[in-house]
């Protein structure tokens, strides 16, 4: 499913996504255990926009809060650079710690959330909904005033043949992780696998990269072009592929409740 992707959550920012058992054997080797993630591609209405989506959001909210909803984390993702594939105006990511806590919630939402879902259809025709399972290998710093809005990007890739993901591709993911950061970048950067809803993939992973601002997201850029290519040629060549990158911002619609330590 080539039109989507990604998510979040509080002050670092957390991908996520439904694992199956296509996957998994691979991931334990590559960082920590998947975490899940839905995702709706969707588009507006005739006659609607952002301030319907934003108070479609605020019911929901509401609704949400009522039901004690406190560890689901929702985002909204917008295009920035992109391409004609990306035939959708917006993003809803919803993520939960556990599949299980992420089926908990759709089932409360199924069973008494028909309203809500009345006022979001006013607003949105969505064709898509999908679940990724992703795999963090690098979380980007807390900010002491984490901001609602964050730059994402992400790219479809597809592993050389006679490699693998956990012997080959994991290993480069995480040495061109080390270099970057060598390199002072603190991007965040996760690894997404196709789950649920899509069928038919063109790729084999995606590798997600997340900066607070497009400032970030530019340093990165420049640091790239200036012989960070090099070493990325070194560690992938042979070893996987990708296509460009797209960019999303994305705008934080829902926080979970951190636990207490």
């Amino acid at each position: 499913m080539k039109k989507i992707l990604i998510a979040l959550a509080t002050g670092s920012l957390v991908i996520a996504a439904g694992c199956n058992n296509g996957v998994a054997q691979d991931e334990e080797k590559a960082s920590e255990p998947a975490v899940p993630v839905e995702l709706y591609a969707c588009k507006y209405n005739e006659g609607m926009g952002p301030a319907d989506l934003d108070a479609a959001t605020a019911k929901w909210n509401a609704w949400a809060d009522e039901r004690g909803m406190n560890d689901y984390t929702a985002w909204t993702l917008t295009k920035f650079y992109y391409g004609p594939e990306q035939e959708f105006d917006v993003i809803w990511l919803g993520v939960s710690p556990t599949a299980k806590a992420l089926g908990a919630s759709q089932d409360d939402y199924l069973a008494n959330g028909t309203e809500i879902e009345a006022g979001f259809a006013k607003v949105l025709t969505c064709d898509a909904h999908v679940n990724f399972a992703a795999v963090e290998f690098k979380a980007p710093p807390e900010r002491e005033d984490p901001s609602d809005n964050i730059v994402i990007s992400f790219r479809d890739c597809n592993i050389a043949e006679g490699k693998s993901f956990g012997d080959d591709v994991a290993p480069a993911i995480r040495a061109w992780t080390e270099y970057r950061t060598e390199q002072g970048s603190e991007a965040g950067r996760w690894v997404l696998f196709p789950a649920y809803g899509g069928g038919g993939e063109e790729f084999d992973y995606k590798v997600v990269t997340a900066h607070q601002n497009h400032e970030a997201k530019g340093a990165d850029w420049d640091a790239h072009s200036a012989g960070g290519y090099k070493k990325a040629r070194e560690l992938f060549r042979g070893v996987s592929s990708c296509d460009s990158s797209r960019v999303y911002n994305a705008t934080n619609r829902r926080r979970a409740v951190e636990e207490e330590e």
